[in-house]
């Protein structure tokens, strides 16, 4: 059995600003546009194992939700259960939701996105490479966000290490 936790993200041309390095006392200029392309990434980590899973989609809805949940039963090795925290969004309560065998579903209380350690990943990509920077395209942010998952959230290490909360360790949940 195995811990995942799961979370989705937008990511697109409105960005986000960052704080950067710059000599005390001058006003660094950062990129700000106004179009409105994004993609969303859905996305499932484990902190012990650090495997992580994504999908990179124009919208959100349960068969986006049912779409990612088959991928990410394919990619759960032979004979591994995984329980899968997530948050109460409506996608995720849905009547017409598909839960593989292999998967149990634990949602977390509401209004706690402090609990759910993908928060932290999303932070982190955001801040460091998602930020600050201008997208032609829906391309563009499509290419970015899955060059930046294969680069950050495919290394194990990265995962174990941004996704680390303590009550997330193993032994205390079994």
């Amino acid at each position: 059995m195995q811990v995942f936790f799961q979370d989705e993200t937008r990511f697109g041309q409105q960005g986000s600003l960052t704080r950067v390095w710059a000599p005390t006392g001058s006003r660094p200029g950062a990129v700000r546009q106004t179009q409105y392309e994004y993609v969303y990434v859905v996305g499932a980590a484990c902190a012990q194992t650090g495997q992580a899973e994504a999908i990179i989609v124009p919208y959100l809805n349960t068969e986006v939700i049912n779409l990612f949940l088959e991928q990410f039963s394919c990619a759960l090795e032979e004979g591994v259960h995984a329980i899968l925290v997530w948050d109460g969004a409506g996608y995720h309560r849905s009547g017409k939701l598909q839960v593989p065998e292999n998967i149990t579903v634990v949602q977390l209380p509401p209004y706690s996105p402090e609990l759910n350690p993908m928060e932290n990943l999303w932070h982190f990509l955001k801040s460091h490479y998602w930020a600050n920077r201008a997208y032609d395209d829906y391309n563009a942010l499509f290419d970015m966000a899955m060059d930046t998952w294969q680069l950050v959230c495919l290394d194990p290490s990265n995962i174990q290490s941004i996704c680390a909360i303590p009550y997330a360790d193993h032994e205390v949940i079994q």
